[in-house]
């Protein structure tokens, strides 16, 4: 294998890191999405920082979230012990996808 082959084998591999996962129809995965930002403080849902403020359905309600949006608006601007995930961060199409997937997963 010569350093060309090498270097484009790194810069692929460098490259897929970076980006969002896509499925084969280039759909985002929240799930993926939500596994690399997220499952770190709420594995399964739960919430380590905020045992108070699972992701769970009844959970989010209490707290005045129903819908993908609100996942979003407390992703760009969380309250203490989260950290803000701006636009730069995790763009607002794969905010959403995580978002789609908290909701359908965590019931």
């Amino acid at each position: 294998m010569n350093s060309r082959s090498i270097f484009l084998i790194v810069f692929t591999l460098l490259f897929s890191a970076l980006h969002a996962e896509a499925d084969a129809k280039g759909r985002l995965s929240g799930e993926k999405e939500f596994e690399k930002h997220c499952a770190s403080c709420h594995p399964d849902g739960a919430n380590t920082i905020n045992q108070n403020k699972p992701l769970k359905k009844e959970s989010l309600k209490k707290n005045g979230i129903t819908n993908w949006q609100g996942i979003v608006a407390v992703m760009r601007q969380p309250g203490p012990g989260m950290i803000k995930f701006d636009q730069q961060t995790i763009p607002d199409k794969e905010a959403r996808a995580i978002a789609e997937y908290v909701l359908k997963t965590f019931k």
